[in-house]
C-alpha cells in the first residue's frame, strides 16, 4: 500500500478544442481534462517531460494523485486514459477523474507470486503458467494495493490458483464476484508431458495393431 498520496502538478489551460491542445503541445505541454465529482470539467495542462517521466516510473494508472494547481484547492484524481502517438508512444492527452472520499473505483492491479521456492510442482520442473498478471478489481480510492500477492507455497503441478485463494486488501474486492476464476496454475514440465504423449502414442498403435489383428 502507498504510505502517503504523491502530488501531481499541473496548469489551467486557456480554451478547449484542437487548437488550444495543438497549442498546448507546441509549448512543450500535455493537454488533458479533468472530470467528474458532480464538478464541470476543467481543462488543464501538464509539463511533457514532468508526465513522461511520472510515466515511466510505473504504475500511472492505479496511482491515486493530489492534483495540484495553482490558487486553488488540491484534489484527488487517478488517471483514467492516456492517449499516446500511435508510431511514437509519446503522451498527446491525458484524462484525470476526481474522486471523493470514500469512492470506489475499477482498477487492474498485477499479481506478484510469492514462495515459489517451496512448490513441490516447480521444484519438480513444473511451471507456474500466469492466467491473469493483473487483476480487475474494486478499491476504495484512499486505499488502492499496489499489487496482489498470491502465495504458491504447497502447490504441485495440476494445481491452480484462483481468486478465492488470494486474500485481498479490506474494501477490495474481485469485479467479477460471480464466479471463483484461475489466476494461475502449476504446468507439468516439458518432458513429463513429451513422455505422456509419447504414452499416448504408443497406447494409440497397440490398440491399431491389435484391431488389425481381429
Amino acid at each position: 500500500m502507498a504510505s502517503e498520496i504523491p502530488d501531481l502538478s499541473v496548469e489551467l489551460r486557456s480554451g478547449t478544442g484542437k487548437g488550444a491542445a495543438r497549442q498546448a503541445r507546441r509549448t512543450g505541454f500535455v493537454p488533458g481534462i479533468v472530470y467528474g465529482g458532480g464538478i464541470d470539467p476543467m481543462a488543464i495542462q501538464i509539463d511533457f517531460n514532468y508526465l513522461l517521466k511520472r510515466l515511466n516510473q510505473g504504475r500511472f494508472l492505479s496511482t491515486l494523485f493530489n492534483l495540484k494547481i495553482a490558487g486553488q484547492q488540491d484534489v484527488r484524481v487517478i488517471c483514467r486514459s492516456v492517449q499516446r502517438h500511435v508510431v511514437k508512444d509519446l503522451p498527446l492527452h491525458v484524462d484525470f477523474m476526481r474522486l471523493k472520499d470514500g469512492s470506489q473505483i475499477n482498477l487492474f492491479i498485477p499479481v506478484r507470486f510469492i514462495n515459489e521456492q517451496d512448490s513441490p510442482g516447480l521444484r519438480r520442473g513444473g511451471v507456474l503458467t500466469v492466467v491473469r498478471g493483473e487483476i480487475d478489481l474494486v478499491v476504495n480510492a484512499g486505499n488502492i494495493p499496489a499489487e496482489i500477492v498470491a502465495d504458491i507455497s504447497g502447490l504441485d503441478v495440476g494445481d491452480v490458483v484462483t481468486i478465492s485463494k488470494i486474500e485481498l486488501p479490506e474494501g477490495t474486492r474481485p469485479r467479477i464476484a460471480d464466479r471463483d476464476f484461475v489466476i494461475a496454475n502449476i504446468s507439468a514440465p516439458s518432458s513429463l508431458r513429451s513422455a505422456d504423449e509419447e504414452e499416448e502414442i504408443e497406447e494409440e498403435e497397440t490398440e491399431d495393431d491389435n484391431t488389425e489383428e481381429e
